[in-house]
């Protein structure tokens, strides 16, 4: 395995490093490679593909009518 050093990391990163890997009950090293395989291991965004889920999800729910009587109902919760 190769070795990988790292220079100039900023002190607010690695405490974000440092307390995701006490989260995570890792060391700060593998909390490292398990972010950089999460980041570098990511599919590219597609987004005809993605246009493609959301037009074959619309269809599955139907067309949904929202009216302005609807949307401010919805705001007034909780509000005095």
């Amino acid at each position: 395995m190769a070795t990988l050093t790292l220079k100039n990391v900023p002190d607010d990163l690695y405490a974000r490093l440092k307390q995701s890997a006490i989260e995570h009950r890792r060391s700060i090293n593998r909390e490292a490679i398990a972010c950089l395989e999460r980041v570098l291991r990511r599919r590219p965004f597609d987004p005809e593909a993605f246009l493609a889920d959301v037009r074959v999800l619309r269809r599955k729910i139907g067309p949904i009518q929202v009216t302005d009587r609807d949307i401010n109902a919805a705001k007034r919760p909780g509000r005095p």
